[in-house]
């Protein structure tokens, strides 16, 4: 009996492209022997490219990291870095040279920020009041003031800060760890990208991606609606017996198409990891529910609350991955909601608002469970803001435009030092004078923490070994680390 065609195999793989299946499951191919004839890398002396748990070149403290990036560029001088003197010139000319972004708005007054700070801690360091919660855990933080990297716009911020060139794409820092590292899960995928309900940050995919690494090693992207992850069930007209006919069917589809064209291995392994996608159906729900967490945890966080509600659930699964062995997790902003080139004084706390609270929780809960030694928690965007004015339009309208010469972000957990302060910016905040880190050393430093060598960690591509921090004299931080 000559059974029915379900479903084209163009137009399966096609549907299934971006789902778990693509991206997640080449490690539950290679542990449970289902995995095709490897390609050959030259990572560390292996002869693969997988997720299976890899040796780093030293004993290093982190094997997780959750990144709270801010696209946009958080205002650093009225949030991290205080400036009096900024204050006291409030209004005035700038006594020097501004590069600024939007020339048509631009203004040469000083703009002292509206908000106080006070010091915190029994470190003492210095927080502005729109961040009452981080104030809390300042203990537990290194705070890096001096952060640059020389390039004022968003798009090459980003591709600075997380992927170690100001050019597009390269794989981003959690690609690198993944293909350093391999996982420590084989039912969740090694990278997980949390977005925000209104979509993804501007440049969308490009967060994420494996550049010219192994598609293996690109982040797998999670709604904040349900369904979290596209792809995960089958449709009910094709779950249970007809699911399987279906793949039964593919099998022999794509086995034929291999037959003729043998060299294509990674297709075998492409059609195993559809059969073994209920492994995933499972654990992907599990993680990504929150219900079952207790309520002072829910309460910690902000659940309740509507304003932090949405950072705070996906801060809880972030720190419910780390917890199954995800190895690095992003948890983004939409669009560019930090970039305030205009009225600054009413929306920086609208986000502050809601994000204070979820990440300083974060921070507490790590902790309580044990895991803040091994997580690196990262808080920061791809640039900060200018000391003076943008659009002298009314107070209600003023904002600050872009500054990559001198910005502040913050780390803890992972092998990073506890209440510690690093580098200054000048006495108005524009520029980095002391202990300047460039965005490629701290990707040095932060490699360390996961014991790799920033110069040992490479992919060969068009014959030349191609790294996170690419020949550009980084170095390690050594006064950033415990």
């Amino acid at each position: 009996m000559k059974r029915p065609a379900l479903c084209s195999r163009r137009h399966f793989l096609h549907a299934n492209g971006f789902g778990i299946g693509t991206l997640a499951l080449a490690s539950l191919l290679e542990r449970d022997g289902l995995l095709a004839a490897p390609v050959k890398p030259e990572l560390f002396g292996q002869a693969r490219y997988d997720l299976t748990p890899k040796q780093p070149h030293f004993n290093g403290q982190a094997k997780a990291m959750i990144s709270l990036f801010m696209m946009g560029g958080p205002s650093q001088m009225d949030l991290f870095d205080p400036k009096p003197m900024l204050t006291k010139y409030h209004g005035q000319k700038f006594p020097g040279e501004i590069k600024y972004d939007n020339l048509a708005q631009a203004s040469s007054k000083c703009f002292g920020s509206p908000w106080k700070f006070a010091k915190h801690g029994e470190c003492g360091m210095e927080i502005s009041e729109l961040l009452p919660n981080l104030a809390k855990v300042v203990d537990e933080i290194t705070l890096i003031r001096s952060m640059t990297s020389g390039v004022n716009n968003h798009a090459q911020g980003l591709y600075a800060m997380n992927a170690g060139r100001v050019t597009a794409g390269r794989p981003a820092l959690g690609s690198w760890l993944t293909y350093g590292l391999g996982s420590e899960t084989d039912e969740l995928p090694a990278y997980m990208v949390l977005a925000h309900p209104s979509g993804l940050p501007t440049f969308s995919g490009e967060h994420f991606t494996n550049g010219w690494l192994p598609a293996l090693y690109q982040g797998t992207l999670v709604r904040a609606t349900e369904p979290r992850i596209l792809n995960l069930d089958p449709p009910p007209s094709l779950a249970g017996e007809r699911q399987a006919r279906q793949l039964d069917l593919l099998n022999e589809l794509n086995e034929a198409h291999l037959t003729l064209h043998p060299g294509e291995l990674d297709l075998q392994a492409r059609i195993a990891s559809y059969e073994l996608a209920a492994k995933m159906q499972t654990a992907a729900k599990e993680a990504l529910d929150i219900s079952d967490e207790p309520q002072h945890i829910k309460t910690l966080y902000g659940v309740d609350n509507p304003i932090t509600k949405d950072y705070a659930t996906r801060c809880i699964i972030a720190r419910r991955l780390v917890e199954r062995g995800v190895r690095h997790v992003q948890v983004l902003n939409s669009g560019q909601s930090w970039d305030q080139h205009s009225s600054l004084i009413t929306s920086l706390p609208k986000n502050c608002e809601a994000t204070d609270q979820p990440s300083a929780a974060l921070i507490i809960d790590l902790k309580q469970r044990g895991l803040l030694d091994t997580t690196v928690v990262h808080w920061g965007g791809e640039m900060g803001r200018l000391p003076v004015l943008q659009n002298d339009a009314g107070r209600e309208k003023w904002g600050r435009d872009h500054n990559t010469y001198g910005f502040s972000m913050w780390l803890a957990g992972g092998g990073f030092k506890k209440g510690y302060v690093h580098g200054e910016t000048d006495e108005f905040g524009h520029k980095a004078v002391i202990d300047e880190v460039k965005h490629y050393d701290y990707h040095a430093t932060l490699l360390k923490t996961f014991g790799l060598d920033h110069t040992k960690l490479t992919y060969k591509r068009n014959g030349l070994a191609a790294s996170l921090t690419d020949n550009q004299g980084a170095k390690v931080v050594d006064q950033l680390l415990a």
